[in-house]
């Protein structure tokens, strides 16, 4: 019967999911944009432009799918929306599973699940074609296996190297996980290396530096101004917790943490433990590494919060089920508004960023704009819409570029306004103002939405 209840939530998930995806449009991120452009560079041939002027990390695996989602053609972008938003159901399951193994306990195991899969910043990433929702998914679904049926070496680094491809944070996980449950297995520690060997021979055949990837991620965190170190790590562990988690979660999973503890030594447990100790290793060591402090590389350890605030919610309702009720009836407005807040700002947030794509769409492919494009490359004011444009236009490093990397006098220069599109879009870290200002001898051409197209020939 369980099981029977199972598979009609999951059809249900599944079905939300893909009416969500058709009636609100969403489009990747900058990361996500890159990896289409560098995917269909694969397709034609060439090297993909991994040097280009502040292009994010390349991530092997992830450049695989979006060369297969570039088959589609200028629906590649949508389809690699909605593959992520199917990756976030399974990534909810798998939570699912993994709670229902450590907590034993179905009720507590959906709260968890439902903790986790509804994080507006989870929600986000998976709107916007995050790399890190497949991450997470096949992260949760190792750990869920492993607590669920026992040691089974092969199938949890499989999950753990292709989740390696994705992000290095896996790496750290598989080797924790050989040292805890094959250490003396060799074929053990080399499928441990696959993936960090396969991601510094990739960077090694397309840059001719096998370390590209870190230092590029290094500098760039340099060049936008992010914020980087052992000491900004330390400070932002528990605000970025709270943020990804929710602070009343995180709350509710610190109390979890406390109610499993007198069986810290079940296999299962350490499961769970080894999760949280793996992500908040890693984020330390991406502030050593001198990489970006992002909130992003917590990931990890606020959906283990989101687990065992699961079962301390539940063990509340149970304990004092008259005091719950009554704090929920009271709290219940301030809850309400809480969750129509959160949706209010996801919708809005992907409202502008639709918006935004719409525009950059509409611009590009008016006449005049068109035939602007042959006296020189389209220009934008700095990085941030920069694979967008390659995208839309297929279009090659030579043809668009960004003003705050060299300023060009010749073709088509975009620029934003509106307050927030410029702020968002036309003003960058450590880029002059000046490149959203049009100069002589642009002349403008054309204006769709929050775009305007100056051209000079």
């Amino acid at each position: 019967m369980r099981a029977r209840n199972e598979r009609v939530a999951l059809g249900a998930l599944v079905v939300a999911t893909l009416l969500a995806w058709a009636l609100v449009p969403a489009h990747p991120n900058y990361d996500s944009y890159y990896h289409l452009v560098w995917g269909r560079e694969l397709l034609d041939g060439l090297t993909p432009t991994f040097e280009a002027y502040q292009a994010p990390t390349q991530h092997p695996l992830w450049l695989v799918v979006c060369a297969a989602a570039g088959l589609a053609g200028e629906q590649g972008d949508r389809l690699l929306v909605l593959l992520t938003a199917l990756a976030h159901v399974a990534f909810a399951w798998a939570v699912y599973r993994l709670g229902r193994a450590v907590l034993r306990d179905t009720p507590a195991a959906v709260l968890g699940a439902l903790f986790a899969g509804s994080s507006f910043a989870l929600l986000l990433y998976a709107a916007r074609a995050y790399v890190d929702v497949p991450f997470l998914a096949l992260v949760l679904w190792a750990a869920a296996l492993e607590a669920e049926r026992g040691p089974h070496t092969p199938r949890t680094l499989g999950l753990l190297t292709a989740a390696g491809l994705l992000r290095p944070e896996a790496w750290v996980l598989s080797g924790l996980y050989v040292l805890w449950a094959a250490r003396r297995d060799l074929l053990a520690y080399v499928a441990a290396a696959i993936a960090p060997v396969t991601w510094a021979l990739v960077d090694l055949a397309v840059t001719g530096d096998p370390l590209w990837s870190l230092n590029a991620t290094s500098d760039l965190a340099d060049e936008l101004g992010r914020p980087q170190g052992l000491e900004e790590a330390v400070r932002s562990f528990f605000s970025f917790l709270g943020g990804t988690a929710r602070e009343p979660v995180a709350v509710l999973g610190v109390a979890g943490a406390v109610l499993l503890w007198p069986r810290r030594r079940e296999r299962p447990v350490q499961v769970l433990a080894g999760l949280f100790a793996a992500g908040t290793l890693t984020f330390a060591a991406t502030g050593v590494a001198g990489l970006s402090v992002l909130p992003r590389y917590l990931t990890v350890p606020a959906v283990v919060l989101c687990v065992l605030a699961g079962a301390a919610a539940l063990a509340a309702w149970r304990a004092r089920r008259a005091v719950v009720v009554a704090v929920l009836v009271l709290a219940s407005p301030a809850v309400a508004w809480f969750a129509v807040t959160r949706l209010d700002r996801l919708d809005t947030e992907l409202t502008f960023t639709r918006a935004i794509h719409d525009d950059l769409v509409a611009v590009l492919d008016v006449p005049a704009v068109q035939r602007a494009r042959r006296c020189g490359p389209v220009t934008l004011p700095n990085y941030r819409l920069v694979p967008d444009t390659r995208w839309v236009l297929d279009a090659s490093q030579r043809e668009v570029g960004s003003r705050s990397a060299r300023e060009r006098d010749r073709g088509v220069a975009l620029f934003l306004v509106g307050e927030k599109p410029a702020r968002r879009y036309g003003r960058a870290a450590g880029a002059s103002p000046r490149t959203n200002q049009p100069r002589p001898p642009l002349r403008r051409i054309a204006r769709r939405g929050a775009l305007v197209a100056y051209a000079a020939c």
